[in-house]
This record gives C-alpha cells, structure tokens and sequence, in this order.
C-alpha cells in the first residue's frame, strides 16, 4: 500500500471512484486494468537486491513480487476502500469470513480471551464456538452491549469482537460506550460492520481499531463475487498483512475489477437501500399479518436511539415474524415474484431467506428457539428495484396467507 495521502472533505461517493488522490493507470486508461498474472519480474539481479533491502526497511521499492502477495487490480481497490471508510490501509481477501478468520487468528495470542457480542454472524459464532478452543483461546459471548461486554472482561481479554447491525436482528451497538470500556481495559476492538456499510457508518471515527467486511454484500453489490476487506491503520494491520501474505487468502484480479466497479455505484445504491429499508419496514410493521419487525430505523427496535444518534441510514435488511406457522410461512415467501430464495444481501436483487430452515437446519431444535429462530422468522434484503414494486409484491403475498 502506498502512504496515506492528505485527507480531503470528499464525500464517499467521490472517494469510491478516486480515493484520495490521482493514480495513473498502465495504458492510460480510465478503469483499472486486470492484471492477469502469478508473478512480476525484475529486469536484473541489482534490482532483486534493491527490492529485497526496501522490503527489509519497511520502504516500497516496488509493489509487486508474486501474486499471493496482492495484484496492481488489489492494491487499487483497497486504496479506495480506505478511503471510504476512512482508514490508512486495507486489505482484501477472498471471502468475507477469511476476512474474519483471519483477522482474529493474527491479533489472537495464546491463552488469550476473546468477547464475541452473541448475535453475531452464525459462521463467526460457529468459529469461536467450535475452533478457538483448539488454539488455547478462551471465549465468551455475551449481549451487545457494553455492560454485558464489561462484565464479562477477564485478565487475559485481548479483543472485543462485535458486530453492527447483527444479523438477523439488526441490533445497533453503541460504539462510543464499547470504545470507553475497551480502552479503559487495554483491549483490541474489532468490528463487522457489514450491515451499515462506510455509507452509514465509519466506526474508526468512534475509535474502534479494525473494521471487518464482507465486500460480497453491499460493496459489490451485484450478487456476482465473494470477497472480504479488512481495515485500520498501517501499523496494526501489518501483523494481518504477513499472516495473509503465508496464508494466501486473496481475491483475483477479476474479482477485485468487479468489485472496484461496483464501487463506483456504492454511494448511489446505498441512497435506494436505505429508502427502500424505512419505507418497507414501515409498510410491515402496518400490516395486520406481520407479528412483530426489526428494523433500526423504526421506533419499536430496541436500539432505535442509538442507531439514530450514529448512523446515516439503516440499510435494507428487514426480519419479521409472520403471523402463522411454517405452512403459511412457506405460502408468503413461495408467492413472492421478486424475491429469490437464498442468502446473502446487499446486491441488486431483492432477496428471502425462512432463517431456521435456510441458516440453521443443521441445528439442533432447542438451541433455535433458543434463539429465536422459529419457523415464522423471514428476513428479507431488499436490491434495486422500484420500491412501490416490492411493496405491492410483498402485500400481495401477504394476502395469500
């Protein structure tokens, strides 16, 4: 990564398409080229040396070694992600939960203890549950919230992880009580921001030290590619750095073109996501056949006030409970028109998802009404299409149950 530029008060759609700075392109073109290739040469051994020493003093001689190290169509993208959201570096990997893994397993220490907020993603959860035990590395998952996260604080806690909105039901951590209790303690805040996106929320600002994304979801936004970025300052990412550069976890120069594309748009769609998100949870919470909604930006989400108070919109995931059981529950979601029926969110089609069926069919009965998952919990995420269109396909397959 090149050295962090003078900062400019560009919004996050400029910085999409320019990050912070002018950055010439190979051929002079406009769009970053995709460099299809495993490794770069050098033009003699003086310049192998050259390399080696600038690598060895921290300088950059050169970008480029070998492909598990990054690509010219990596390093682009992460340049402007850092902008957006607001960070000195980024680092991209090939899926989102890479992103995660990866960036627990280099600030994890041996011994060492880890809080997880309890709605976190199901594969995050399952890591810490079923993995993290293997390396010697204690965990606790607790609510999100800072007392919880206070209370359950041991002496050999070194990270937070949390998560905001959760998924699925959109709980909003107050981040500046998280960050207070954390840097009271000296512990490492880590954060999977997915959900809210640097469009509704740059969580470095409240201080926190590393934010996660999948850049699957709403970065890409096309539902066409898998990746993950991981965020922060250059110094507390360099340990990540190396573990990837081992590991090799990283996205191809295709994907990485995809994504820096969708990027360009990233501004525009969020504008719809979050109209789309209100004006819908709006229309559900309304409506006689819907038992209970969560959606920060309604007043009956128990986080309403602090999602308010720190973030610019709320997005377009939805999770409801219909009125009835898993027959009529089935009824709603198979007479759907424009809603497709698989995971993921954030693209340009609307999505729907039976989460105990779709998410968590492999576990065991009791822990999912343990944790709410009833065969009547939907979660949609809305895409691109007009907002009108998805609100009379969704009350007419309302109407059907």
């Amino acid at each position: 990564m090149s050295k962090k530029k003078e900062k400019k008060n560009w919004k996050t759609s400029t910085l999409s398409i320019h990050g912070y700075e002018k950055i010439n392109k190979a051929y002079h073109s406009v769009s970053t080229p995709i460099v299809h290739t495993s490794n770069y040469y050098f033009d003699n051994c003086q310049q192998v040396w050259e390399f080696m020493k600038a690598k060895r003093e921290g300088r950059v001689f050169r970008e480029h070694e070998y492909g598990r190290y990054g690509n010219p169509t990596q390093r682009e993208c992460e340049r402007k992600l850092a902008a957006m959201e607001g960070a000195e570096r980024a680092i991209l990997f090939s899926t989102g939960m890479s992103a995660v893994i990866l960036t627990i397993m280099a600030f994890m220490k041996p011994g060492g203890h880890i809080i997880f907020t309890n709605d976190c993603y199901r594969q995050t959860r399952d890591f810490a549950t079923n993995f993290l035990g293997n390396f010697g590395i204690e965990i606790t998952m607790v609510e999100p919230n800072a007392k919880a996260i206070e209370a359950a604080i041991k002496p050999n806690t070194n990270i937070i992880f949390t998560e905001s909105p959760t998924n699925p039901y959109l709980r909003v951590v107050d981040l500046k009580s998280i960050v207070k209790v954390a840097k009271k303690h000296k512990i490492m805040t880590i954060i999977d921001a997915t959900l809210a996106t640097p469009y509704n929320i740059k969580p470095l600002e409240f201080g926190i030290d590393v934010v996660v994304h999948s850049a699957t979801k709403y970065l890409g936004g096309h539902n066409d590619l898998l990746a993950g970025v991981t965020l922060g300052s250059n110094e507390l990412l360099e340990p990540l750095n190396k573990l990837q550069r081992m590991i090799g976890a990283i996205p191809g120069p295709l994907t990485c073109f995809l994504l820096e594309r969708g990027l360009k748009t990233f501004a525009l769609r969020m504008e719809h996501h979050n109209r789309a998100g209100q004006a819908i949870a709006e229309m559900l919470e309304k409506h006689p056949k819907i038992e209970r909604v969560w959606y920060p930006g309604l007043k009956s989400h128990p986080d309403y006030k602090t999602a308010k108070s720190q973030m610019k919109g709320f997005g377009s995931v939805i999770t409801f409970l219909i009125k009835g059981d898993k027959k009529k529950t089935w009824k709603f979601i198979d007479s759907l028109e424009l809603f497709l029926i698989t995971p993921s969110l954030g693209g340009s089609e609307s999505l729907v998802t039976q989460m105990s069926t779709m998410s968590f069919f492999d576990y065991p009965e009791e822990y999912r009404q343990s944790i709410g998952m009833v065969d009547n919990l939907v979660r949609i995420a809305l895409g691109l299409e007009d907002i009108d269109d998805l609100i009379e396909d969704l009350k007419r397959a309302l109407d059907k149950i």
